[in-house]
């Protein structure tokens, strides 16, 4: 996988042909910030990359989040719900970590074994 910068992108789920926005968070400073102080993903609606990443925390989140560990080639190792105020036990093959709105990961197929793509903006 190509190294990605701060920024914006596409989020394509290969089975379920499913493309939504994506935020990027590489940097140290945008991957520690991720979506702290944000009251929910409005106006983005779509994910949040972190990278790398093999784990995160929901401290000081005010809404429940979904959350995908993913592998080198981003594919998905593990899905689930966290509450706010919960630590996330790192994984330890995790390279990336998909973070969305509670609910969203499974309307898009975001289940372990699904393959993922970054694809530019549109």
């Amino acid at each position: 996988m190509a190294r990605h910068q701060d920024g914006f992108a596409q989020l394509h789920v290969v089975s379920s042909g499913m493309i939504t926005p994506l935020e990027i968070a590489a940097s140290y400073r945008a991957r520690t910030r991720g979506l702290l102080g944000r009251e929910s993903f409005e106006p983005f609606e779509g994910a949040l990359l972190l990278t790398p990443a093999s784990g995160v925390h929901t401290w000081r989140m005010r809404f429940p989040i979904d959350v995908a560990y993913l592998d080198r080639h981003l594919t998905v190792l593990t899905v689930r719900t966290m509450r706010p105020g919960r630590l996330g036990l790192p994984r330890i093959r995790a390279r990336h970590v998909l973070e969305s709105t509670a609910g969203a990961m499974a309307e898009w197929g975001v289940a372990p074994g699904a393959r993922l793509e970054v694809l530019p903006p549109a």
